[in-house]
């Protein structure tokens, strides 16, 4: 087959528009060169990210007719709490109004000052809760993560040596806990393995340190496994979740990639004592415990969804293959990008695309507005500017990796989307000689990416 069918049909459609060249020539300048901060309504393809923005179905659509909107007790609660419980698996849950709102909790309850935060590569709003905590994060990531072309089937995978070497150099101690990320979001949606994690979870027990999973885009990361991990072949992905979910401590969610809805999220764990705690600070930062900063409506509707990404294995098989047919494409045509294709995304490599321009100009970043002006499509820098500046030394951290993502919302486009933005990419990389290097003119404090802006060199 060219490509996978869509597991379902078409009942409300949005109409989306193309502008000229002169159009988004004018937007982007106005926008700073960056694609945050262009208007929607000037973007005819939007694969800037996968977070909330999700077609939700008619089962979720009629389950936000039954929102309880009670300020205490809601019944939607009660039924997205028996949903965590069954999908993931921990015994506690706690909901936020999204994935960052998690982190904060989290790190603020389980990170001294002084502590070291080991993770299989940094994210940024988690990086940055880490360090407001007094932590400080440790890569330990595989070394053929940040190899664009590395075909290593699990890049996600933490390397055990550079764990215990962390372990030997601070002691364990000083380590609350392992960031564990599933389909690695700057390493290009790259997965995890069981058999990673169940070597991980050996030796955390062994120093009694925690593992806490960002559960976001576990259930892209249990097709992989199924797909490429021995034993797993004829095991479901609602199998294979709930024994990732097994060998961890807890987790934070943003359940607006998985969830398959536009808004929520959650903190859940086993720990008693860690449950109690959470909900003390859920209070005073996102509302109630039982809404956590969620209407009823909110919830109900990520229940719904949290069961249908898992209900058969159709669903999934569908969102993963997309984002693999678009990487195919460019790949016939060699553009470069990161491979094998992660989950939720195809990510150009912006150092081989335009090696011309050099890192502290910003080559993903000027990329990223390129490919907007040559296409109407917006993607997102995932490179020098969302790496920011060592808070040490001030200067631009420079990873190894400087990428441009092109983030597939699920259920949104169709192949012929795919299709389009394929060939927009495949031009501009054939004429990619007239794209120049950026230079800041404001650039915020933390986070900069959503924000900065640039004028072009």
């Amino acid at each position: 087959m060219k490509y996978i069918p869509e597991p379902f049909k078409i009942k409300t459609v949005e109409p989306i528009r193309m502008t000229t060249k002169e159009d988004r020539e004018k937007a982007i300048k106005e926008a700073g060169y960056n694609t945050f901060l262009l208007k929607s309504v000037d973007v005819f393809i939007d694969l800037l990210t996968d977070s909330g923005t999700s077609a939700m179905s008619d089962a979720q659509w009629a389950a936000m007719q039954m929102g309880d909107e009670a300020y205490a007790g809601s019944k939607n609660f009660y039924d997205l709490e028996e949903t965590v419980q069954n999908v993931y698996g921990y015994k506690y849950f706690v909901p936020t109004h999204q994935g960052r709102a998690a982190e904060h909790i989290m790190s603020k309850l389980l990170i001294k000052s002084g502590d070291f935060v080991p993770g299989n590569m940094y994210f940024t709003t988690t990086r940055l809760h880490q360090e407001m905590a007094g932590g400080t994060f440790v890569d330990v990531i595989v070394d053929e993560a940040h190899d664009p072309s590395n075909p290593h089937p699990f890049k996600g995978n933490v390397d055990m040596n550079k764990m215990q070497k962390l372990v030997d150099e601070v002691g364990a101690d000083k380590i609350p806990y392992v960031s564990y990320e599933t389909c690695v979001n700057m390493a290009g949606g790259q997965p995890i393995s069981i058999a990673n994690l169940k070597e991980l979870r050996v030796f955390c027990d062994k120093y009694n340190i925690k593992i806490m999973l960002d559960n976001t885009r576990t259930i892209e990361n249990a097709y992989f496994i199924q797909k490429r991990e021995k034993g797993y072949a004829n095991k479901s992905i609602k199998e294979i979740v709930k024994e990732i979910c097994s060998y961890t401590d807890g987790c934070t969610c943003s359940a607006k990639k998985d969830g398959l809805v536009n808004i929520g999220g959650f903190l859940a764990m086993n720990d008693e004592d860690f449950y109690v705690d959470a909900k003390a600070q859920v209070v005073i930062f996102e509302g109630l415990h039982t809404y956590g900063g969620m209407s009823g409506r909110d919830m109900a509707a990520l229940a719904q969804g949290i069961r249908e990404s898992v209900e058969n294995d159709d669903y999934i098989k569908y969102r993963v293959e997309q984002t693999n047919y678009l990487g195919e494409l460019l790949t016939d045509a060699g553009v470069p990008h990161v491979v094998p294709h992660g989950g939720h995304a195809i990510f150009l490599d912006a150092r081989r695309f335009l090696p011309h321009i050099d890192q502290e100009q910003f080559p993903a970043q000027a990329l990223a507005a390129a490919i907007y002006v040559e296409t109407g499509v917006r993607a997102m820098e995932r490179g020098n500017v969302s790496a920011g500046r060592d808070p040490e030394t001030g200067e631009n951290r420079k990873p190894k990796l400087e990428l441009v993502r092109l983030t597939i919302p699920r259920r949104v486009y169709t192949q012929s989307h795919m299709d389009y933005a394929a060939e927009g990419m495949i031009n501009l990389y054939n004429n990619r000689d007239h794209i120049k290097g950026l230079k800041f003119v404001f650039e915020p404090k933390v986070l900069r990416f959503f924000q900065a802006r640039f004028e072009s060199l």
